[in-house]
């Protein structure tokens, strides 16, 4: 016995999750900026995560040409928090080629949204399946997942990627795609979970290999997993009252727009990331120049490929002196600025040493 197109839709249609990004089973396709964005925000990223970054941007730009027009600053700002922020820099680049160069209409064929930045093999299927209506096929973790126990399929990931993506694309239906693509999607995130799927509620359970043989909480199997690296740094937290107000100042730079975080804003750091330099105060060092107390132990951070400590220094200044390649901010105004995860726990670990509680936890 096969597995239906059919069957699973008629599920969908009853028990599909409502998502703001989403236009309910059997309607018209959904907007498709709201698509593309959602899509975007989704790489890598839990549902969860996405949803009030995405009503945040929707709200604040609702259409591709008001993205598009954004001062770059201010989208790495709202994104801060999502994590792999060449996203966001792709994101605003995309925008701007839609916008300026294509009257504001996004392509309808996956080969044409691939040429598109930050949109590669998946993201164009996606969206030209759900808002476009094409047959395309879409395979995130959780297809994959549902893939490898309907076919029983016993190669580990990655290696079985290809085949299971060839094994989803012959059932991918051509019509209603595009609800299709979210169905199989929405199965693996509520019924074909991880651990404990709930196989007695599954359409396509009589249909399922992986069922059948009772392996399929065991699938999809994995290559053994490699521990990851542990890399060890210095992030610097610089003080110094504003001399009109007196208000306190701390120091900031830009990450260079390429490699990790490129493009963000940081505390001054180095030794941990192969773009890292130190920051060269009246001539010397930073080390050199001010009195350095250590707070605590270093603050944590996991990136995709190693673990990270980041030792927090903090010093004082009487008052601020220009910085070649950095700039002075109100401790105030800190909410506001592109800061990525691991640069939020290094601000909430000084705000918290200097008494600063309740500005911590807004930052």
């Amino acid at each position: 016995m096969t597995a239906d197109p059919d069957d699973l839709l008629d599920w969908y249609d009853r028990h599909a999750r409502r998502l703001p990004w989403r236009a309910p089973p059997g309607s018209p396709a959904p907007d498709p900026y709201a698509v593309w964005l959602s899509e975007v925000m989704l790489q890598q990223t839990t549902v969860a995560a996405v949803i009030p970054y995405f009503e945040q941007f929707i709200a604040r730009w609702p259409t591709v040409h008001d993205l598009a027009a954004a001062p770059l600053d201010d989208v790495l700002a709202a994104w801060a928090g999502l994590g792999y922020y060449a996203r966001a820099r792709n994101l605003h680049k995309c925008a701007q080629l839609v916008a300026n160069e294509m009257g504001g209409r996004f392509p309808d064929t996956e080969e044409a949204l691939k040429a598109l930045p930050g949109i590669g093999a998946y993201t164009a299927a996606a969206i030209a399946a759900i808002a476009f209506d094409r047959p395309a096929t879409v395979v995130d973790v959780n297809v994959e997942r549902v893939i490898a126990r309907l076919f029983a399929v016993q190669e580990p990931l990655p290696d079985a990627k290809p085949g299971l993506r060839e094994r989803a694309a012959t059932l991918t239906p051509s019509r209603r795609p595009g609800d299709y693509a979210q169905a199989v999607m929405d199965l693996g995130a509520t019924i074909c979970t991880p651990k404990a799927p709930k196989c007695p509620a599954c359409p396509w359970r009589s249909a399922c290999l992986g069922h059948r043989r009772n392996v399929a909480a065991s699938l999809p199997r994995r290559a053994a997993r490699v521990d990851k690296p542990v890399r060890r740094g210095i992030a610097y937290w610089l003080e110094a009252p504003d001399p009109q107000t007196g208000a306190p100042s701390v120091l900031l730079r830009r990450r260079t727009s390429r490699g990790l975080l490129g493009g963000m804003t940081e505390f001054p750091s180095k030794g941990w990331s192969d773009d890292d330099h130190g920051l060269v105060l009246e001539g010397r060092d930073l080390d050199e120049v001010v009195a350095w107390s250590r707070l605590g132990e270093p603050v944590r951070h996991t990136f995709t490929h190693f673990h990270l400590e980041l030792e927090v220094r903090a010093g004082r200044l009487k008052a601020p002196v220009p910085v070649s390649g950095a700039t002075w901010f109100a401790i105030d105004d800190l909410k506001t600025q592109a800061l990525p995860s691991v640069m939020r726990k290094v601000a909430r670990r000084a705000l918290g040493a200097r008494g600063g509680a309740r500005q911590a936890q807004l930052v």
